[in-house]
């Protein structure tokens, strides 16, 4: 009888120990890893200034800039400004347009618009001339109103650091 109840506990041990160790759902920890987020075998980034895919102006350069600067900050990348000398090429366009999202239903005025920025871009190791990033598409968004004293260029400047974000949001190792 003691050898029954030892030979019980044995597999509910062996059970219980199983079952931390191999985790929930099909595969245990499958999709997890202790990895870097970013690709190690880069250590340096040149940003081509982007295109403008549109009409309006100057977007182009602020976007430009903000990736930068959170490339600077968020990664463990350096910019830097010779190309000859980088492990990798980062470019891409911008297309910034405009869309109404609450009309007067009277007037048929907008009351509440939005910046669309939308980017592509490509992101190329040097080192190994491999796409790591090829034609991928951004999109972001941010409201204003016309009434309540604000414009696209405000909007689109928030819209503009959301895109920079998830640009480098992109630049990360998938999963």
């Amino acid at each position: 009888m003691q050898t029954v109840k030892i030979k019980i506990v044995c597999y509910i041990l062996t059970a219980a120990a199983t079952a931390l160790l191999t985790g929930c759902g099909k595969g245990g920890m499958a999709g997890y890893k202790n990895d870097w987020m970013y690709p190690q075998d880069i250590g340096s980034v040149y940003v081509e200034m982007f295109d403008s895919g549109g009409f309006r102006r100057g977007y182009e350069f602020k976007l430009t800039d903000a990736i930068c600067k959170r490339i600077e900050a968020q990664t463990p990348y350096k910019i830097v400004s010779d190309r000859d000398v980088a492990d990798s090429v980062l470019s891409g366009t911008v297309t910034v347009s405009s869309g109404v999202l609450a009309g007067d239903r009277y007037t048929g005025r907008a009351l509440e618009q939005e910046a669309l920025i939308q980017v592509r871009l490509t992101w190329k190791n040097l080192k190994t001339g491999q796409l790591m990033l090829d034609n991928e598409e951004v999109y972001a968004s941010a409201s204003y109103s016309g009434k309540l004293g604000q414009s696209i260029d405000s909007s689109g400047a928030a819209a503009l650091n959301k895109a920079a974000q998830k640009v480098v949001e992109r630049m990360e190792t998938p999963w």
